[in-house]
């Protein structure tokens, strides 16, 4: 079910955004070469702690998980891009790094991912990053009431197909609100014109994820990270977006 929320609501969500952000900066800071991920986790699971928030991952379980997450955040490492399971790896010089992050905050959640090069960064790998940021950024622009749901995922597909990558429909956006992942889906290709009038009220993850010469995956033997089918590295980039009559408000803004 699609729901609303109100300017209020929306105001009452923009803690969880804001803490979703600090967490990520916070992350992003720590992450250096010789940095294990659980070291990563365990520091992210401290900030919720701290804060008194609650992780939207660490219980989850849903059809397509081998079991309850168990970690509080996600880290995709080179050719992982989604859903990464942490575990015993330390950061090696020129690994491309993807984290997600996800939390409640009084009763409303945010979502939000990032994705950064740690020690010597590869040209492709930069590049790959600049263009899942930028498809990110149009797909933002595209959230504004009036619009489609396809006008998002067109304009966040027609960057991917500019730069030459193959789009995953497999995995996308999705709304979001007192749980993490709700209507509607937000794939990250599509018609313009097309699907759901978006209205004011309307909060989403919008998350462009891509590969550099594939866009397959498969689920790694610990029931969670999704690889790609070729070996080639992925970027991953999210925001968590609320639509208004003023223009759209990033609420996990960095």
């Amino acid at each position: 079910m699609i729901e609303l929320r109100t300017p209020a609501q929306i105001e009452e969500m923009r803690p969880a955004g804001r803490f979703v952000a600090e967490v990520l900066t916070a992350l992003s800071a720590a992450a250096d070469v010789g940095v294990n991920l659980l070291e990563l986790d365990a520091l992210a699971h401290q900030m919720i702690k701290d804060r008194g928030a609650k992780s939207c991952y660490i219980d989850y379980h849903p059809s397509f998980g081998a079991s309850p997450f168990g970690k509080v955040l996600c880290t995709s490492v080179n050719d992982a891009v989604l859903h990464g399971l942490p575990h015993d790896y330390a950061l090696v010089d020129g690994d491309l790094l993807s984290l997600d992050f996800a939390v409640s905050v009084d009763g409303w959640v945010a979502d939000s991912a990032v994705s950064l090069v740690v020690g010597t960064p590869r040209e492709e790998d930069l590049k790959l990053i600049e263009v899942a940021t930028k498809a990110l950024e149009a797909g933002i622009a595209a959230a504004v009431p009036g619009n489609r749901l396809g006008d998002i995922s067109w304009a966040i597909g027609e960057v991917a197909h500019h730069a030459g990558l193959g789009v995953n429909l497999q995995f996308g956006g999705h709304g979001v609100g007192r749980t993490m992942h709700g209507d509607p889906h937000v794939p990250n290709d599509g018609r313009a014109g097309r699907g759901l009038k978006l209205k004011s009220g309307l909060v989403i993850a919008i998350e462009p994820w891509f590969l550099h010469t594939t866009d397959e995956i498969y689920t790694d033997p610990d029931g969670w990270t999704l690889r790609s089918q070729d070996g080639s590295r992925g970027a991953h980039m999210e925001h968590t977006v609320a639509i208004t009559a003023d223009g759209p408000i990033v609420l996990t803004a960095r």
